[in-house]
């Protein structure tokens, strides 16, 4: 469980990367981040890391779907009453802890405090965790809110972990052949003769291939 909470903490960077795929959409920034975490929340939980997948490539895709989702459900970030109390009591629990120990609490600590389960616990303070701003405001225009200029490498790593994942779908020829084709720049022919197909075999698999990762990535 002290890998589980680890493993989300150091994770919330791929919200922010997940939720930036979606600004100008017409959601807020705190509603797209809050969904986001639900979605690394689940991943958590059932990475199998015997499958020898990295977390992060598992990860993304999850962290996706809750966001599509939200967009699915007509904009609306739908939480249960009992998570909302659960998660003021957590806010007041953590403030007090704060101020008696100069320390955030864990999770197991939480759990306890609030008697509910490590998983409970865990939804809760992601839940509740206050996302990082991306922008800031202007003291001198009366609080006029400016967007800060962010380079768009994180976005580029989200699709490049979204594309990752998507491979792993494929059959291991099909993933042979994008790899020799894209990732080592080898021709039709020569990824023909490495694979045991003619050069007319490799153009048309390549092309199916390409049409059903577009499809998955999207």
């Amino acid at each position: 469980m002290k890998d589980r909470s680890k493993l989300i903490e150091e994770n919330t960077g791929l919200v922010h990367a997940c939720a930036r795929r979606f600004m100008g959409r017409g959601a807020e920034y705190d509603d797209l981040y809050s969904c986001g975490c639900v979605g690394l929340v689940k991943a958590a939980d059932n990475f199998d890391e015997s499958l020898g997948f990295r977390f992060s490539t598992y990860a993304v895709p999850v962290i996706l779907g809750e966001i599509k989702r939200y967009f699915r459900d007509g904009g609306s970030l739908k939480m249960s009453r009992r998570l909302k109390e659960l998660s003021l009591k957590a806010q007041k629990f953590c403030t007090q802890y704060e101020q008696e120990s100069g320390f955030s609490p864990n999770v197991s600590q939480v759990a306890e405090a609030l008697e509910i389960s490590m998983s409970e616990a865990s939804q809760v303070m992601c839940a509740s965790a206050l996302p990082l701003s991306l922008s800031y405001y202007d003291s001198e225009e009366e609080g006029r809110e400016l967007q800060i200029a962010v380079e768009s490498e994180e976005e580029h790593l989200t699709e490049r972990m979204t594309l990752y994942s998507v491979l792993e779908t494929l059959s291991t020829q099909d993933r042979e052949l994008i790899n020799l084709r894209y990732f080592k720049s080898k021709t039709q022919s020569d990824t023909a003769l490495m694979l045991g197909m003619t050069q007319v075999q490799v153009s048309r698999r390549e092309k199916k291939i390409l049409s059903v990762l577009r499809e998955r990535m999207t």
